[in-house]
């Protein structure tokens, strides 16, 4: 009996290592979570005391005129931003990972770390070379241009509300696509040679072996960069303020849901800050994250593991 009850003692070591964690998490992450919420469920009046009003700031958002048109702007703005990644940044990782995967390839040591440097550079820097680079009156684009013949093509790209987005969309491809590699890199030094070497044996090409075993087996891979990639875009704020300001000109053509949210909440220039709107837009950035991550979850994932696709 009692060596029944010792086995069935609750493992008190795995509380005590485990608590530090889930005490900073929940005092940084879980409580301002939870406290962003309860908060969005309130409005000032015009004395300033917070009175309850349950969903009305989310109902304002939605379908009020001066709300909603700013609102659904930057939402569409930033799934143009989640699809350039996703059609532009993932493809072209998933290309040069198999590329350095390839064992002919000599100086992949050096491609690796010149395409992952940006990476590790400031995004305010980043969006200060790329401004000095694309500016039509002293940057340099269009002479590099006009030397292979192409300064026909040169355009204002930062400056028009139809280029804009893309343009900002593809100069984040360029920093952040080595993330994706890497990841997918590792991902296909994982896979056994054995594999590899029986396909070889067996006669089958290069472009064979990627796309009927590697490409299968880092599936898995796929679905973590593609979750990543989805949480990374919906919570940009830095290359858009940084380049574009808080306004995310030109007429808010950039905007998108990180912005929004700097403005409703600390407010910008002649628009005061409102704490109460400002929950909300974060609270319902965070639902929209929420819904594509269970979506991934319990949908695509699952058809993963199962090989249905």
């Amino acid at each position: 009996m009692e060596k029944g009850v010792s086995a069935r003692r609750f493992p008190i070591h795995i509380a005590v290592f485990l608590a530090p964690a889930v005490l900073i998490y929940s005092l940084f992450m879980i409580y301002p979570l939870i406290d962003t919420f309860r908060f969005s469920l309130f409005s000032p009046n015009e004395a300033g005391n917070l009175n309850f009003v349950a969903f009305d700031n989310y109902v304002k958002l939605l379908t009020d005129p001066d709300w909603s048109s700013s609102f659904w702007n930057a939402l569409y703005n930033n799934f143009i931003l989640f699809l350039v990644h996703m059609l532009v940044q993932n493809p072209i990782g998933l290309l040069l990972a198999a590329l350095l995967s390839l064992p002919v390839l000599k100086g992949r040591q050096i491609y690796r770390t010149a395409i992952f440097m940006p990476t590790m550079m400031s995004v305010v820097i980043i969006g200060f070379i790329w401004q000095l680079i694309l500016n039509p009156l002293w940057g340099v684009a269009e002479t590099l241009m006009w030397h292979v013949g192409l300064d026909a093509f040169f355009y204002p790209w930062l400056g028009d509300e139809a280029t804009a987005l893309i343009t900002l969309s593809l100069i984040s491809v360029w920093q952040w696509v080595g993330i994706p590699m890497m990841l997918i890199y590792a991902a296909l030094l994982g896979i056994p040679e054995d594999l590899t070497e029986a396909a070889e044996i067996d006669g089958a090409s290069h472009m064979q072996i990627f796309w009927k075993i590697k490409l299968p087996l880092i599936l898995p891979t796929l679905g973590v960069v593609s979750v990543l990639t989805f949480v990374a875009n919906f919570n940009a704020f830095d290359l858009i303020y940084a380049v574009k300001g808080a306004l995310a000109g030109p007429n808010f053509s950039t905007d998108i849901m990180g912005t929004l949210f700097y403005r409703v909440f600390f407010g910008f220039q002649l628009q005061i800050g409102d704490a109460s709107m400002g929950a909300t837009v974060a609270t319902t950035m965070f639902l929209i994250i929420l819904v594509g991550i269970l979506f991934y979850l319990f949908v695509i994932q699952r058809r993963m593991q199962r090989y249905t696709f």
